[in-house]
């Protein structure tokens, strides 16, 4: 008698792409329940955090699949960033369940901050975050010691690959997939779409048809370009990023990776509010100064550090620049948007998020 596991994995295989849906559908809720009714943001932040645990536990489980079946070909290529990371996951246990925890502990970390501010005192609460952060603080600093090369956000493999798309165990039963036994005799009949076709050919429009062009407009490189071999195709995927070098390559990625440990030990401190937001922001662009650039043909690395440094807008929404600046700017805009057709929903998901911002760490954290 089969697990109720296999039943599961069983129900995902032939229904990946139902599943896949409603995932992104109960995603897209969350974003919409936080001041619909009480504490509907720790329940909007429990389904999320179980939907990307569900899809984690999904990603692996395909993984698995695809890896044993070695007749399935993708339509579309593994990106750089999945050839990365699986690379590292398959070379290395401890880089594979070194970014597993890192992960889940993202998924979770706005929960826990949530339930600690309804159950502890505010103490407890910021003791707990600062634990959190040592401890990812830890797996980062792990993962580097391993690849020995920057960290990439994730460190796991996304999915890139649409379910729908992996055959399953039902296909080879299905008669539609069946060899036939036997061969008919008779010639083949017309098909039903062609039958009691009366519409006649007319031939002199085909004739004042002008013929398809015999060249195109387009160069023959933009035919071939795009089928070509560039550089990180053909490179060992653990190799898609260069090894840190030089002391100042590994001072940056290790002031990276201390920065938000330093930030929310400073919060829990209760410095004054602009002290902890500048220790951040000297350290984020510290780290910055000392990083390496990275060449042309190193993609995924520079792809990296251009998500880091989309990152530092996320100060817009802490400390004094949130409450000097940001707040008081989107509150007057919801005010004044606040009766304007469908500009009226903008100005309540606002009226609904500020209040979160204010309260949760782990909202505007990077």
């Amino acid at each position: 008698m089969s697990s109720p596991l296999a039943h599961y994995e069983s129900f995902l295989l032939n229904n990946g792409s139902t599943i896949s849906t409603l995932e992104s559908s109960l995603r897209s809720l969350t974003w919409f329940l936080p001041g619909r009714f009480k504490d509907a943001e720790l329940a909007s932040e429990a389904l999320s955090a179980s939907l990307n645990l569900m899809s984690l536990y999904h990603d692996t489980l395909l993984s698995r699949i695809l890896r044993s079946d070695p007749k399935f070909k993708p339509l579309i290529p593994p990106s750089a960033h999945t050839r990365y990371t699986r690379a590292w996951a398959e070379k290395d246990v401890r880089y594979k369940w070194a970014a597993r925890l890192l992960e889940i502990l993202r998924f979770i970390e706005l929960v826990v901050e949530m339930s600690l501010r309804r159950k502890a005192s505010p103490k407890n609460r910021w003791r707990a975050i600062i634990l959190i952060e040592i401890i990812k603080a830890y797996l980062r600093l792990t993962i580097v010691t391993i690849t020995r090369r920057p960290i990439l956000s994730p460190p796991i493999p996304e999915r890139d690959i649409d379910p729908a798309t992996i055959p399953t165990s039902s296909n080879a039963s299905s008669p539609t997939l069946a060899p036939s036994s036997s061969y008919s005799s008779s010639p083949p009949s017309t098909p039903k779409h062609l039958q009691n076709n009366h519409i006649s050919l007319d031939t002199a429009n085909m004739l004042l048809t002008p013929p398809p062009p015999l060249q195109s407009d387009s160069p023959v490189e933009d035919y071939l370009l795009p089928k070509a071999l560039s550089s990180s195709s053909v490179k060992s995927p653990t190799s898609l990023i260069r090894p840190l070098s030089t002391p100042k390559d590994w001072l940056s990625e290790i002031v990276y990776i201390a920065r938000p440990l330093i930030y929310v030990a400073a919060l829990g401190m209760k410095y004054e509010a602009t002290n902890p937001l500048v220790v951040s922001l000297s350290l984020e662009l510290l780290s910055r100064h000392l990083r390496r650039t990275p060449p042309a043909s190193s993609a995924l690395e520079r792809a990296e550090y251009a998500r880091r440094d989309r990152d530092i807008l996320w100060y817009i929404f802490r400390g004094s620049i949130w409450k000097s600046f940001t707040r008081p700017k989107l509150e007057a805009f919801a005010n004044k948007t606040s009766h304007a057709p469908l500009l009226g929903l903008i100005s309540a998901f606002i009226k609904d998020w500020v209040p979160l911002i204010d309260e949760y760490y782990y909202y505007t954290a990077t």
